[in-house]
């Protein structure tokens, strides 16, 4: 068995998804404490100048597969490679991001490899040649902290933006070794007829800087002042679940235990109570603003700043100063 880390790269036509380099710099840090190396698992049609950019940001080794069959993601080819390359190279950790199609593909390559998978984590560290990775639960009220002792690969989900995306250098090298398809497309079952973009579609996760309006927001033309914020620190709008419930604003922009799961730098909560569902999907913000009439509004409790009064009055003059502060 060797100390190797392995990536799954995502990407999605032609670019890799930001979450996925984090990973590969979490890959990295893994791969230097345990004394091995980093290979990139890049998976895809016409993704061939992505192998030298994996690379730039931290791989040793890339295993390109380009082939139709892989064109778009679908579970079955991606896990069956995934599984073959681990059984080839035995590394010791895979991982991948914790989207929607890392939640799917590694617990398919777990079931094939028999081994542990585990989704989620914000830290990880070596001991004893084994990852130690810490994820929340219970709604994010507790961390807890999980380990494969025994089954090899370990795989580990990383969650979108607890980890660093490390800065690309252009002096790296490594080796790119083509590797082909387990699976011709008559094996397949599921085929990719199309996408359509949804409207009002909003990309909350890899979102820097988050403006959420509540309940407080009072209905869909309150969100305007949300907006106005969000757009002058170029940042998304999110919701909490009563505001969309409410049908003040479509359901991609809500951050919760049954919407979104974000780690922004820096959450604005705006006329946000902050139920225990609300905080289990933005408790891992790095900086947390609350904005609330309320003074006992449970989201101060979270909050690193809190700020009691009207956000009719208190967003406003937030967007004039830093209109001001940053021209």
């Amino acid at each position: 068995m060797s100390n190797d880390v392995f990536v799954w790269l995502e990407q999605f036509q032609g670019q890799v998804l930001p979450s996925s380099w984090e990973a590969l710099g979490a890959a990295r840090t893994l791969a230097d404490a345990m004394g091995g190396s980093v290979a990139a698992c890049l998976f895809g049609q016409g993704v061939e100048g992505l192998a030298q950019e994996a690379i730039r940001y931290g791989a040793d080794r890339v295993f390109l597969a380009d082939d139709g069959t892989l064109a778009d993601f679908r579970v079955e080819p991606y896990a069956a490679l995934l599984a073959q390359l681990s059984h080839q190279h035995d590394p010791a950790v895979l991982l991948m991001a914790a989207t929607n199609r890392g939640r799917e593909l590694a617990p398919a390559v777990a079931v094939d490899l028999e081994t542990g998978a585990i989704a989620d984590v914000t830290a990880m560290e070596v001991q004893d040649g084994v990852v130690v990775a810490t994820r929340p639960i219970y709604a994010g009220k507790l961390l807890s902290r999980c380990r494969i002792p025994e089954r090899r690969p370990q795989i580990i989900t990383t969650r979108p933006r607890a980890f660093p995306r490390p800065e690309p250098d252009a002096d790296r090298s490594g080796e790119v070794v083509a590797v082909e398809p387990v699976l011709a497309e008559d094996e397949i079952l599921n085929k990719v007829t199309g996408f359509t973009t949804a409207e009002g579609e909003v990309n909350l996760t890899d979102a820097s800087i988050i403006v959420s309006g509540g309940r407080g927001v009072g209905g869909p033309e309150g969100f305007q002042v949300i907006r106005e914020l969000a757009e002058v620190l170029g940042g998304a709008v999110g919701a909490s679940r009563a505001a969309v419930d409410a049908g003040w604003i479509p359901y991609a922009h809500q951050v919760g235990q049954t919407g979104k799961t974000v780690s922004p730098d820096l959450y604005i909560a705006c006329g946000i109570s902050g139920a225990i569902q609300h905080q289990a999907g933005m408790r891992t913000s790095k900086v947390i603003v609350a904005i609330n009439k309320d003074p006992d509004a449970p989201i101060f409790k979270l909050a690193h700043y809190g700020i009691v009064g009207d956000l009719f009055q208190v967003v406003p003059a937030l967007t004039k100063a830093f209109k001001e502060r940053l021209g």
